[in-house]
């Protein structure tokens, strides 16, 4: 019991950050509420992912804004999941992409694809946009991971050409964060990673795949109803609490 308890509650720093202007809703304010754990087992990443929270690095962290709860917790379904007609055609699409499960690693072939990606994001999407360093994006993807983080590569013909960040937990896949090529845009390469990642649940036997958060109305998040069913989470409950998901 006490074992439980530790792997529950590591040793952390918490802190949270100085508002600062929301990227998902023009004119209110984001504040975050993060935990520093510098050596985190997969039983507290899977609680606190249970509870709404994501992670990057060795940073976990989920919002406390003044004022306003838009950012709801998603998560699919997937022994229920249904594929519709344009999925089954992107997994068409990508027959010939290959696809490798490994530990985070970092080479200039990430750095250049995570930038390439962003600066086409940034003219298609206005996203601020800064090239990463490669200090910044170990810290961020690399960092962390212990036995449970993971990154699925996709190559076409010998090229990286998607890189999906991903959590393995012990009752589901947690997605952190997912980058691709912008030539490749025809292969729906966003889509295909999600649909690897349930196909790979259902392999594992995982019941979830966690997917972040979700705000209405929101463009970034406009894709994120189409992989039904799923379940929203009430609030951030605490680690001491049982989360309430729904339908």
């Amino acid at each position: 019991m006490n074992e439980e308890l530790d792997l529950l509650n590591p040793p952390s720093t918490d802190f949270s950050m100085i508002d600062y202007d929301c990227a998902y809703i023009p004119g209110n304010k984001v504040r975050m509420n993060y935990k520093y754990v510098n050596k985190a087992s997969k039983t507290f990443a899977t609680a606190v992912a249970t509870r709404g929270w994501r992670r990057f690095g060795k940073y976990y962290f989920h919002p406390i804004c003044n004022s306003c709860n838009e950012c709801k917790s998603l998560r699919i379904d997937v022994k229920q999941y249904h594929y519709t007609k344009s999925q089954k055609k992107s997994i068409k699409r990508n027959k010939e992409t290959k696809i490798i499960v490994q530990k985070p690693t970092l080479t200039q072939n990430h750095i250049d694809l995570y930038n390439k990606y962003h600066h086409f994001k940034s003219i298609k999407d206005e996203w601020q946009h800064r090239s990463v360093s490669q200090r910044e994006y170990h810290e961020n993807f690399v960092d962390g991971a212990q036995d449970f983080g993971k990154e699925v590569l996709y190559i076409i013909d010998d090229k990286l050409v998607g890189v999906d960040l991903i959590d393995i937990l012990d009752d589901g896949i947690s997605s952190i964060y997912f980058y691709y090529d912008p030539d490749y845009a025809n292969l729906s390469l966003g889509t295909f990673s999600l649909l690897y990642q349930i196909k790979l649940a259902k392999i594992l036997e995982l019941p979830w795949i966690y997917l972040g958060y979700w705000v209405d109305g929101c463009k970034a998040f406009a894709y994120k109803p189409n992989f039904k069913p799923q379940e929203l989470l009430d609030g951030f409950p605490h680690i001491s609490e049982k989360p309430k998901w729904k339908s």
